[in-house]
């Protein structure tokens, strides 16, 4: 069992060695104090509260916010913090106008799994309007620590808890449109099956099957699915921004070279030198390759997200 750290974790460690610190690590170190400078700043007695009959909601990520709007509809009003699909989300840096929407939030969605570290302190900062405030952390739903993989939104039973969460939570904050919440909740829940179903057939056709990835964020779903997931540890070195070992490099460009793959998944965010050599050598090999994001691209909803991913591993899987 590896743990699932995070980059400023690392930070820290490498400061104590005397290493030098990565641009990524350098990054995510420099955000965390701009984030407390910039709380420091926006959270005094002055700071402005619009008045709003929507039910202001925060949701660290865009696939958290996507659920609240689909279950809240026309009676939230919500912010997503992490929603651009092309940046790598742990290079985030906390902006006014995050940190003006989180202050009078009634409602705040979270990942958790130190995955999103920064909202603590977020949160922390705000604790005046913490009475009237509903905090939802996905991890504290199914059971997740940190250590855990904290990619849990590809996990098929993450969502639904979520979405119960959510609906309880604007069904307190609002209870003149409970009817609304719940018939929103319901159709929503309705329609993740396509996703169970799509997952089943796939475990159906493909379990045991060997697969790899640059990093662990489809991890939960090709434990769903039933594959047989390679080269974790190279994919834990890349994820917390540490240096993979000879031997696991070696071990995993064998793979690709070799065919002892089917497919090799990859985060499309996180495109460094090492994940682009990889992709190199699978196309070397015409091996097929998928790619995965840990933010909800724009312009479709979390199902269509998710089921497009599972059609594109689909029709890689079944590439001879």
């Amino acid at each position: 069992m590896f743990a699932f750290t995070r980059a400023t974790q690392r930070a820290r460690a490498r400061l104590a060695g005397g290493v030098s610190l990565t641009a990524r690590v350098r990054s995510a170190m420099a955000a965390a104090l701009a984030a407390s400078a910039l709380l420091g700043a926006l959270f005094g007695p002055a700071a402005a509260h619009a008045a709003d009959t929507a039910i202001t909601v925060v949701a660290a990520e865009n696939f958290y916010g996507d659920v609240v709007k689909q279950i809240g509809g026309n009676y939230v009003n919500v912010t997503s913090i992490l929603s651009n699909p092309d940046q790598d989300p742990h290079l985030f840096e906390a902006s006014p106008k995050t940190a003006r929407a989180l202050q009078h939030a009634r409602v705040v969605v979270y990942n958790g799994a130190d995955y999103d570290p920064w909202m603590t302190r977020l949160l922390g900062a705000t604790a005046a309007q913490s009475s009237q405030r509903t905090v939802i952390v996905a991890a504290d739903l199914v059971g997740k620590k940190p250590g855990d993989n904290p990619h849990l939104w590809y996990d098929p039973q993450t969502m639904p808890a979520v979405a119960r969460a959510v609906g309880a939570a604007l069904d307190a904050a609002d209870p003149a449109h409970k009817s609304v919440y719940d018939a929103n909740l319901a159709t929503f829940l309705g329609s993740l099956k396509p996703i169970d179903a799509k997952v089943a057939a796939l475990r159906a056709q493909f379990k045991g099957q060997p697969v790899t990835a640059t990093e662990p964020v489809f991890g939960y779903m090709s434990d769903a699915i039933g594959l047989d997931m390679r080269n974790l540890r190279f994919q834990l070195a890349a994820m917390n921004d540490t240096e993979a070992s000879a031997s696991d490099i070696a071990a995993f460009e064998r793979d690709l070279r070799e065919h002892r793959v089917r497919v090799l998944i990859y985060n499309s965010q996180a495109t460094e030198a090492l994940t682009r050599r990889m992709l190199a050598l699978a196309k070397q090999s015409k091996l097929p390759t998928v790619s995965v994001t840990e933010t909800q691209p724009a312009g479709v909803n979390f199902q269509q997200w998710m089921l497009a991913q599972l059609d594109s591993l689909g029709k890689a899987l079944a590439t001879r």
